[in-house]
Formats: C-alpha cells, sequence, structure tokens
C-alpha cells in the first residue's frame, strides 16, 4: 500500500509556486476591479475599456509582483561543481 502523505511534485504546484499563483489571482481580480471602477468611458483606451484586457494585464502583473517575495533556491557547492563545464582541449 502507497503511503499518500507524501507529496507529489509531479504536478503543477512543482512548476509554479503557489504564492506566484495566489499572485495571479489577486492580479486578476485587481485588474476586473480597475475596469470595473475606473474603466476607460470613451472606449478608447487599449487596456481598460475591455474587461479581458484589463484583467489578463493585472494577473501578469500580480504574478510578477508576488514572484518577488517567492523564496530562491540557495545553490550548495555540489550544485556548483555538477554545472561546471569541462575544459577545452586546446
Amino acid at each position: 500500500m502507497e503511503n499518500t502523505t507524501d507529496k507529489n511534485k509531479s504536478g503543477i504546484f512543482s512548476k509554479i509556486p503557489v504564492i506566484s499563483l495566489i499572485g495571479l489571482l489577486v492580479g486578476a481580480a485587481g485588474g476586473y476591479l480597475y475596469y470595473h471602477e475606473v474603466g476607460c468611458v470613451s472606449g478608447t483606451c487599449a487596456i481598460t475599456s475591455n474587461p479581458w484586457m484589463s484583467t489578463l494585464w493585472g494577473a501578469a502583473l500580480g504574478y510578477l509582483i508576488f514572484d518577488m517575495f517567492r523564496g530562491k533556491k540557495i545553490k550548495t557547492s555540489s550544485d556548483h561543481n555538477a554545472e561546471q563545464k569541462p575544459a577545452d582541449l586546446d
């Protein structure tokens, strides 16, 4: 019987950190809120006249802003040695 308490790292969370996904959702909500509350009365504004565009741009900004707070992986000496390229032979 398999141990189900182990985390499966093969899903989406292994590729994109949770904090970035939260930023994506917060940014999308903020983008739509900006469209709804501020918007563009004349309809000539490229981003704020369309709810889809303002939501997508808000999601992109939210992702980028929240990604700044993601913890970075610290390289160890074994990681550094594994990434070194062999010297060229002349």
